[in-house]
């Protein structure tokens, strides 16, 4: 566990490059056209490479700051919209009026495992990692 603890921050700027990685190929390489809520979860997702980096970098030492709201916003976002993936939240209550729909799923892997889902558990994944690394802060201080 310590060695996951030290390297925190690393383990988060992964998890947001390749999610960010990940979301470029499905719509230049898979050609799968993003819905709205995909674009939203983007807007969110891929500063935080940019600001995860910056923070390594400069040594940030607030840097859950900067990181939790986007990563907490992005996941409300994502949970919202695996809800309404799996028919969980009524089709009416779709804000998605123009282009893809927001209910039509893109499975990946297995048939349970839907674009926003594996977005959701980045989401996570990222902000975990950053109440990891303040816990870490607050015993060395």
């Amino acid at each position: 566990m310590s060695i996951i603890r030290r390297n925190i921050l690393y383990i988060a700027w992964t998890f947001a490059l390749v999610a960010s990685m990940g979301s470029l190929y499905m719509s230049n390489v898979l050609h799968w056209t993003p819905c709205v809520l995909c674009w939203y979860q983007r807007i969110f997702l891929y500063p935080l490479v940019f600001v995860i980096g910056a923070g390594i970098i400069k040594k940030i030492t607030d840097l859950e700051y900067l990181v939790l709201p986007l990563t907490v916003t992005g996941g409300a976002i994502a949970f919202y919209h695996s809800l309404l993936q799996y028919g969980i939240i009524s089709e009416k209550f779709v804000v998605c009026t123009s282009g893809v729909s927001c209910t039509e799923p893109y499975h990946i892997l297995y048939p349970f495992i839907t674009v926003p889902l594996l977005s959701l558990i980045t989401f996570i994944a990222i902000s975990l990692g950053m109440y990891i690394y303040h816990i870490k802060k607050e015993k060395m201080s």
